[in-house]
């Protein structure tokens, strides 16, 4: 990116549906938190500093923060010790907002994993070269049900408002262009309004979408850039709707290596994580599972039945029924099967 640029991601709720005892940001998508597929999104995109807004067991989201050792961007966090909605999440994070003034920033959510750079690079360019005080990311869906609608201006195409689902009339609900919640702000754009949203709801909370109407009642311009990537919208609430995004994750990354030359003659249990990487001419039987920072070289072949976290396989390595972790494998090294190997 041109310049340097923040990102705050919402990171606070309490997932009371997952029914587990980790909070909903840290649960897995092929083996890695969601929380860390959006900071990796966000710096790849060429974000410079992350604020995570942290509140439902918020050590824990704070400890896992505290161990990545990301170079390349800076993490901090503020807390929000009570969730009154995702504007006053927003408020949160005030003081790492002026202490950004007169950049852009960037709003995730934290469990909203599959808004990629790509999408995010997009949808600055347009914020940028339109000189907006605000772009909704927004994205079409066949069935827009539960989403916040956006309503476009017919004559300049830029945004009139978003309208939530209970708030819409008929007309309003056919359109299916839906808030994605993901958005770039002018940061003192943002500062200007961010204290006068009102909790003036059933449910006496503060709305993001509230900023951005106020945005325009002040006759800012604010514009929606939708994305082809329907997916950018999707997160989970339960560990059914999580394991959709698993199974949503698991065929793009297979599809990925597959198109790249790697041999997946079938999927039956194969689970690649997002951040492995795979040489050239390697085959991965069924039952395989690789995760972490994995890096297989070219020419092997793992599996069936292999699990490999965070190894370095040199090429021409064969691994049949073989547990390996934390460890490196040089090439060409004869390894027994069902051998377990961990450094």
């Amino acid at each position: 990116m041109p310049e340097q640029c923040c990102a705050v991601i919402l990171a606070a709720g309490e997932g009371k549906r997952m029914k587990s005892s980790r909070p909903k940001v840290l649960s897995p998508v092929l083996f890695k938190p969601m929380l860390q597929w959006v900071i990796d999104s966000a710096e790849e995109a060429g974000v410079s500093s992350i604020c995570v807004i942290t509140g439902y067991m918020h050590e824990k989201v704070e400890q896992y923060l505290s161990s990545l050792d990301n170079t390349g961007v800076k993490i901090s966090h503020a807390f929000q010790a009570e969730r009154k909605g995702t504007g006053h999440a927003v408020m949160m994070a005030e003081e790492f907002l002026r202490a950004h003034h007169g950049k852009s920033v960037l709003i995730l959510n934290g469990d909203a994993p599959f808004v990629n750079a790509k999408v995010i690079e997009e949808a600055r360019r347009a914020h940028t070269e339109n000189s907006n005080a605000v772009t909704v990311i927004s994205a079409v869906l066949d069935d827009p049900t539960g989403y916040g609608r956006i309503v476009r201006d017919p004559q300049t195409h830029l945004l009139r408002a978003i309208v939530e689902q209970k708030d819409a009339d008929r007309e309003t609900l056919s359109i299916c262009e839906i808030n994605s919640g993901a958005y770039w702000f002018q940061v003192d754009d943002l500062l200007s309004i961010l204290n006068k949203i009102q909790n003036n709801n059933a449910q006496g909370e503060y709305y993001l979408p509230d900023a951005v109407k106020l945005l325009i009642e002040s006759g800012k311009r604010v514009a929606a850039h939708t994305t082809s990537e329907a997916n950018a919208v999707l997160g989970a609430n339960d560990c059914l709707q999580l394991n959709a995004l698993n199974s949503i994750a698991r065929e793009e990354i297979l599809s990925r290596h597959m198109k790249n030359g790697i041999e997946i003659p079938c999927r039956d249990g194969v689970m690649i994580g997002p951040d492995v990487k795979i040489g050239s001419d390697t085959c991965i039987l069924p039952g395989t599972i690789l995760r972490g920072k994995t890096v297989i070289g070219c020419g092997c072949t793992v599996g069936p039945n292999s699990f490999v976290s965070d190894c370095t396989v040199g090429d021409g390595v064969c691994l049949r029924y073989v547990q390996c972790e934390n460890s490196v494998i040089e090439p060409n090294q004869a390894v027994a099967p069902f051998s377990v190997i961990n450094h």
